[in-house]
């Protein structure tokens, strides 16, 4: 008996093409590889940089594939490169903003497909470059409170460094972190003043160029530094964020968006906008979760970007740069 779609005889599904995987491991230190074609990728340090573990600077990244879906990255883990990918817009179609993806995996791997790659052509159809950061992880040796978070800022220097080579505004450069990747994106918020007076020195050569992100994006978001220590400094130019978590299902990220929401309130922030779902779970990315509310959180995403002058032409001044002016005039 045959069904629908089966032929008799038929040649046999052709084998899966363009497969991305990781680079061989060398003597030299390792070159992480695109994870979706056309991926500019670029080492976040010199390959001497004080800030790499020396001795394992080598190894190659460790890709799991998913099972059903050939090509699929569903988890990376072994970075001890940490890396930018780079997905441009065309000029003509740019709004010269990018945003620096940060996936989750509890620092014990990369959930790179739901919260980071799947995310490419949805803010590509924005006019948002996209880029896709590998930072290193709890699970490799390091300190996700300090090692991710240096990543992060290093990163923000290298795209700003870079902004005119890539059609991105200077002044709209920010993150987006998922999960475990929003607590690498509230320290960068919150971090960036002491990263730059750390790492200012002449033979720097991306001294003077300020890691502050523009806009944080924090999807059921892990905890900052607020939760443990409710008083700790938060700069006076901290970047607005947009926060959205799932209520059922996710009490403990809510909780967590919740603490980093009302830290803001309190200080009178301008443009933090917070979004709690009644349902919706832990995960999920960017997918459409069945049409239940928590689907559309990108929607909302996009309304407050667009409200905050991000989408804007290149070059024209966003309503977040103008209202943290205010709020900083406003304090002197």
């Amino acid at each position: 008996m045959l069904f629908a779609g089966q032929l008799t005889g038929a040649a046999p599904t052709p084998t899966p093409q363009m497969i991305p995987g990781p680079a061989v491991a060398t003597d030299e230190p390792y070159q992480p590889q695109a994870l979706l074609p056309g991926g500019i990728v670029m080492p976040v340090f010199p390959p001497d940089s004080s800030f790499l573990n020396a001795s394992r600077v080598r190894e190659d990244e460790i890709y799991e594939m998913h099972g059903q879906v050939p090509g699929r990255i569903q988890r990376l883990k072994n970075v001890h490169v940490p890396s930018i990918e780079i997905h441009p817009v065309e000029r003509n179609l740019s709004t010269g903003a990018a945003i620096i993806l940060m996936s989750g995996g509890g620092h014990n791997h990369l959930g790179i497909a739901a919260a980071g790659t799947d995310m490419v052509p949805y803010f590509y159809n924005y006019g948002i470059t996209t880029i896709i950061l590998r930072y290193r992880l709890r699970d490799d040796g390091y300190s996700a409170e300090v090692d991710a978070v240096n990543d992060a800022l290093q990163a923000i220097r290298l795209v700003r460094s870079r902004a005119d080579e890539w059609g991105i505004d200077p002044l709209k450069i920010g993150v987006f972190g998922s999960s475990a990747g929003g607590e690498v994106a509230t320290g960068t918020a919150l971090n960036y003043p002491a990263f730059d007076a750390e790492n200012n020195s002449t033979d720097d050569p991306l001294a003077g160029i300020s890691s502050r992100p523009d806009f944080v994006g924090l999807l059921y978001t892990g905890p900052s530094i607020l939760t443990a220590n409710p008083k700790a400094p938060i700069p006076i130019d901290v970047p607005p964020a947009f926060i959205a978590s799932a209520s059922y299902g996710g009490k403990r990220h809510t909780i967590w968006s919740t603490d980093y929401y009302m830290a803001m309130l309190r200080l009178e922030v301008p443009n933090i906008e917070l979004h709690l779902y009644g349902n919706g779970g832990h995960g999920g990315g960017i997918t459409d979760r069945g049409r239940i509310p928590f689907g559309t959180w990108p929607d909302r995403f996009i309304d407050w970007f667009r409200d905050l002058g991000f989408l804007q032409k290149p070059g024209i001044p966003t309503k977040a740069a103008q209202d943290t002016a205010a709020q900083l005039s406003a304090q002197k």
